[in-house]
């Protein structure tokens, strides 16, 4: 049996994060759907978009722009969309469509493009995980995005996982003690080892296109947990090691990466992989008096002082913050400024770190951050 102390913390932060009254973290007052265009069908994650949210009744899709024809022509078949919202350039289906946001499903490398077109519109941007390619291109993103007074997001899966809500709480309530040591695990077999598609698998193997290989696909979602723990900080040290532990399948790129950031009194391991032998999104966060593991979306391994483990399952998350459109909802709509995970601000410190990453590994030397003003 769970020990009653925890299941009254979890029921406790579920009624703390309950929308309140005043309409602060409250779902949206606004009915209407919020209007979405699409930048780029090249990456995979779109499919799961178009198969989740396509006949949603709080969003309208009203342009893809994708130069690519016959890739667009694909997904137009697959999911019945009418021909005419197809576009070859995003200029001209901002000009045309007038949406509210812009979802980006271009390679990484084409994020800092995108943001900049949305900018010169005045349109929001959320694209998939990671920010961009190099910190260079985070802080152009950054100045875009501030010049025109726009959001800018970023999507990771894990962001609305309720177990890495829990495990933040439980940081944040003072229940483990302070944070001394945090290891996150991410991957899986590889991107071709689990058929992405052949779009996606050729930019996401091209460092140029992607930054790196699994170093910046997975080592990503570490460094942005981390910045999330951590409340922003910066890590005062990046240490990488990769490997080609397949380069008949990855000649390009690195398949296996581990990375760690030093703070004054904290050490977080980030290990990114394409050689697990199952997908794996999962954290350990290790306090001075207690623990917390997350078990894939929905529960969490905890232990404290003088106690025994327990499996607890992780409240629901309330909406907006349980979902990425939800999310960018209360962003566009209700001006809810972003915060977190997804925020700008805290992307900018995981690209830092990424970039630091791809330096260490390349050098073989610690990289001493900051590394900008």
């Amino acid at each position: 049996m769970p020990d009653l102390r925890f299941i009254l913390f979890f029921v406790a932060v579920a009624l703390s994060l309950a929308p309140r009254a005043d309409g602060q973290n409250a779902p949206s007052q606004n009915t209407a759907p919020m209007r979405v265009a699409i930048a780029g069908l090249v990456h995979g994650h779109v499919e799961g978009f178009l198969q989740a949210n396509l006949h949603r009744a709080d969003i309208e899709l009203v342009g893809i722009a994708e130069p690519d024809q016959t890739l667009a022509a694909r997904y137009a078949a697959q999911f019945h969309i009418d021909s005419a919202l197809l576009f070859n350039s995003l200029d001209e289906m901002l000009a045309k469509t007038r949406p509210q946001a812009v979802l980006a499903y271009t390679s990484t490398n084409d994020h800092r493009r995108v943001v900049e077109i949305c900018a010169r519109h005045g349109v929001a941007v959320m694209m998939e995980k990671p920010l961009t390619v190099s910190l260079e291109d985070a802080l152009a993103i950054q100045q875009a995005a501030t010049n025109a007074r726009i959001p800018v997001l970023v999507n990771y899966e894990t962001t609305w996982y309720r177990s890495n809500r829990a495990a933040y709480d439980l940081v944040h309530q003072n229940k483990l003690g302070e944070v001394r040591k945090v290891v996150v695990h991410d991957g899986h077999r590889g991107p071709k080892e689990i058929n992405v598609q052949p779009e996606f698998l050729a930019w996401l193997t091209d460092p140029k296109l992607d930054g790196a290989g699994a170093l910046f696909d997975f080592g990503c979602y570490g460094a942005d947990l981390m910045t999330w723990l951590m409340d922003g900080r910066r890590p005062t040290a990046v240490t990488a090691v990769v490997q080609q532990i397949k380069p008949d399948v990855y000649p390009k790129v690195d398949d296996e990466a581990t990375i760690i950031l030093t703070y004054p009194h904290a050490q977080a391991i980030v290990q990114a992989s394409w050689n697990w032998p199952f997908d794996r999104k999962d954290m350990e966060v290790y306090g001075q008096t207690g623990y917390a593991i997350t078990v894939a979306r929905d529960q969490v391994r905890v232990r404290r002082a003088d106690s025994e483990e327990e499996k607890i399952s992780a409240p629901p998350i309330p909406p907006p913050d349980d979902d990425s459109m939800h999310y960018l909802r209360a962003v566009v709509l209700d001006g809810l400024k972003p915060q977190g995970l997804s925020s700008l601000e805290a992307n900018v410190v995981v690209m830092e770190i990424l970039d630091a990453a791809r330096q260490s590994a390349a050098s073989g030397k610690t990289i001493q951050l900051p590394v900008r003003p």
